[in-house]
Protein backbone atom coordinates (compact mmCIF):
# COMPACT_ATOMS: atom_id res chain seq x y z
CA UNK A 1 0.00 0.00 0.00
CA UNK A 2 1.23 3.30 -0.63
CA UNK A 3 2.38 5.33 1.99
CA UNK A 4 -0.39 8.01 1.04
CA UNK A 5 -3.31 6.04 1.16
CA UNK A 6 -2.19 4.77 4.57
CA UNK A 7 -2.33 7.92 5.77
CA UNK A 8 -4.26 9.84 7.93
CA UNK A 9 -5.45 13.19 7.48
CA UNK A 10 -6.21 15.81 10.23
CA UNK A 11 -7.04 19.44 10.32
CA UNK A 12 -7.25 21.04 13.84
CA UNK A 13 -6.92 25.23 14.95
CA UNK A 14 -4.67 26.11 17.59
CA UNK A 15 -3.64 29.03 19.27
CA UNK A 16 -0.36 29.73 19.78
CA UNK A 17 0.76 32.71 21.06
CA UNK A 18 -2.27 34.75 20.90
CA UNK A 19 -2.92 33.19 17.59
CA UNK A 20 -4.98 30.95 16.08
CA UNK A 21 -3.22 28.62 13.20
CA UNK A 22 -4.60 25.97 11.43
CA UNK A 23 -2.61 22.61 11.45
CA UNK A 24 -2.48 19.56 8.77
CA UNK A 25 -1.56 16.70 10.21
CA UNK A 26 -0.50 13.70 8.38
CA UNK A 27 0.32 10.57 10.69
CA UNK A 28 2.02 7.52 8.28
CA UNK A 29 2.29 3.96 9.36
CA UNK A 30 5.91 4.47 10.52
CA UNK A 31 4.69 7.41 13.30
CA UNK A 32 6.22 10.45 10.87
CA UNK A 33 3.60 13.49 11.13
CA UNK A 34 3.86 16.87 9.46
CA UNK A 35 2.42 20.03 10.56
CA UNK A 36 2.42 23.17 8.88
CA UNK A 37 3.55 25.56 11.93
CA UNK A 38 4.22 29.45 10.96
CA UNK A 39 5.70 28.37 7.86
CA UNK A 40 7.47 25.41 8.38
CA UNK A 41 6.79 21.69 8.67
CA UNK A 42 7.63 20.39 11.30
CA UNK A 43 7.60 16.05 11.94
CA UNK A 44 6.92 14.75 14.83
CA UNK A 45 8.84 11.18 15.04
CA UNK A 46 6.93 8.77 17.64
CA UNK A 47 8.44 6.49 19.97
CA UNK A 48 8.01 3.14 18.58
CA UNK A 49 8.73 1.60 22.18
CA UNK A 50 8.21 2.29 25.94
CA UNK A 51 11.36 3.40 26.55
CA UNK A 52 11.96 4.85 23.42
CA UNK A 53 11.63 8.71 23.85
CA UNK A 54 15.49 8.91 24.07
CA UNK A 55 15.88 7.60 20.55
CA UNK A 56 12.85 9.52 19.14
CA UNK A 57 14.25 12.96 20.92
CA UNK A 58 17.11 12.54 18.95
CA UNK A 59 15.11 11.17 15.67
CA UNK A 60 12.70 14.47 15.75
CA UNK A 61 16.17 16.65 16.50
CA UNK A 62 18.08 15.42 13.07
CA UNK A 63 15.07 14.44 11.22
CA UNK A 64 15.92 11.26 11.00
CA UNK A 65 13.04 7.78 11.26
CA UNK A 66 13.18 6.34 14.33
CA UNK A 67 14.25 3.28 12.85
CA UNK A 68 17.33 4.68 11.20
CA UNK A 69 17.92 6.04 14.80
CA UNK A 70 17.40 3.09 16.74
CA UNK A 71 19.95 1.07 14.17
CA UNK A 72 22.79 3.84 15.03
CA UNK A 73 22.37 3.42 18.65
CA UNK A 74 21.83 -0.20 18.97
CA UNK A 75 25.42 0.02 16.66
CA UNK A 76 26.96 1.98 19.35
CA UNK A 77 25.27 0.16 22.34
CA UNK A 78 22.43 1.92 23.28
CA UNK A 79 19.59 -0.29 23.49
CA UNK A 80 15.73 0.87 24.04
CA UNK A 81 15.77 -2.00 26.57
CA UNK A 82 18.04 -0.49 28.81
CA UNK A 83 16.61 0.64 32.29
CA UNK A 84 19.36 3.27 32.94
CA UNK A 85 17.87 4.90 29.76
CA UNK A 86 15.80 6.62 32.55
CA UNK A 87 18.40 8.08 34.58
CA UNK A 88 21.07 8.44 32.41
CA UNK A 89 22.42 11.21 30.25
CA UNK A 90 25.13 10.30 28.75
CA UNK A 91 23.17 8.14 25.88
CA UNK A 92 21.21 10.64 24.51
CA UNK A 93 24.53 12.71 24.39
CA UNK A 94 26.69 10.05 22.95
CA UNK A 95 23.90 9.51 20.29
CA UNK A 96 23.72 12.91 19.34
CA UNK A 97 27.24 13.65 18.80
CA UNK A 98 27.27 10.78 16.09
CA UNK A 99 25.31 12.84 13.89
CA UNK A 100 27.24 16.22 14.62
CA UNK A 101 25.25 17.68 17.19
CA UNK A 102 26.65 19.39 19.73
CA UNK A 103 25.09 19.83 23.62
CA UNK A 104 25.55 21.75 26.84
CA UNK A 105 28.64 19.85 28.67
CA UNK A 106 25.77 19.76 31.45
CA UNK A 107 21.94 19.72 33.03
CA UNK A 108 21.04 23.21 33.20
CA UNK A 109 17.70 23.83 35.71
CA UNK A 110 14.80 24.82 34.43
CA UNK A 111 13.28 28.06 34.81
CA UNK A 112 10.70 29.76 32.56
CA UNK A 113 9.59 28.81 29.12
CA UNK A 114 11.30 32.41 27.54
CA UNK A 115 14.42 31.80 28.73
CA UNK A 116 14.98 28.13 27.25
CA UNK A 117 17.28 28.09 23.94
CA UNK A 118 15.82 27.99 20.80
CA UNK A 119 16.80 23.96 20.66
CA UNK A 120 16.70 21.88 23.94
CA UNK A 121 16.37 18.37 25.25
CA UNK A 122 14.25 18.84 28.61
CA UNK A 123 13.60 16.03 31.17
CA UNK A 124 10.12 16.40 31.74
CA UNK A 125 7.60 13.64 34.25
CA UNK A 126 10.65 13.55 36.50
CA UNK A 127 10.69 11.32 39.69
CA UNK A 128 12.61 9.00 41.76
CA UNK A 129 11.96 5.72 42.40
CA UNK A 130 14.36 3.80 45.10
CA UNK A 131 16.76 6.96 44.88
CA UNK A 132 17.45 6.79 41.13
CA UNK A 133 15.94 9.46 39.22
CA UNK A 134 14.00 8.84 35.82
CA UNK A 135 12.12 11.20 33.52
CA UNK A 136 10.95 11.61 29.79
CA UNK A 137 12.41 13.36 27.20
CA UNK A 138 11.43 15.88 24.71
CA UNK A 139 12.02 18.04 22.61
CA UNK A 140 11.71 21.90 22.89
CA UNK A 141 11.75 24.63 19.68
CA UNK A 142 11.57 27.55 18.61
CA UNK A 143 9.79 28.27 15.16
CA UNK A 144 10.05 31.77 14.09
CA UNK A 145 10.14 33.01 17.64
CA UNK A 146 6.95 30.45 18.51
CA UNK A 147 7.90 27.80 21.16
CA UNK A 148 6.80 24.35 20.70
CA UNK A 149 7.49 20.75 22.47
CA UNK A 150 7.59 17.76 20.26
CA UNK A 151 6.63 15.08 22.48
CA UNK A 152 7.29 11.12 21.05
CA UNK A 153 4.48 9.21 23.49
CA UNK A 154 2.73 7.69 21.08
CA UNK A 155 -0.35 7.74 23.48
CA UNK A 156 -0.70 11.49 23.12
CA UNK A 157 -3.42 12.62 20.36
CA UNK A 158 -0.74 15.27 19.90
CA UNK A 159 2.49 15.23 19.44
CA UNK A 160 3.18 18.99 18.91
CA UNK A 161 2.15 20.24 22.50
CA UNK A 162 1.70 24.00 23.46
CA UNK A 163 0.22 22.69 26.96
CA UNK A 164 3.03 24.49 28.78
CA UNK A 165 1.54 24.84 32.11
CA UNK A 166 1.04 21.07 32.75
CA UNK A 167 4.40 20.16 31.56
CA UNK A 168 6.72 20.35 34.51
CA UNK A 169 10.17 20.14 33.00
CA UNK A 170 13.48 19.71 35.84
CA UNK A 171 16.36 20.84 33.43
CA UNK A 172 17.23 20.45 30.28
CA UNK A 173 20.43 20.11 28.06
CA UNK A 174 21.02 23.18 25.13
CA UNK A 175 21.58 21.80 21.46
CA UNK A 176 22.89 23.26 18.96
CA UNK A 177 23.31 21.56 15.62
CA UNK A 178 26.53 21.94 13.19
Amino acid sequence: MNQLKSSMILCKRIRVSGYFIHTTLNKFRHGAGGVMFFGEIVNVVIQEEKTGCGIASVANIIGFPYVDVKVKANSIGIFSEDKTLYSDTGYVRKLLTEYDVKTSTKELEFTSWDKLPDLALLSIKYHEEDGVPFWHWVVFKRIDGRPVVLDSAAYLNENMRFDFDVMDPKWYIEVTKT
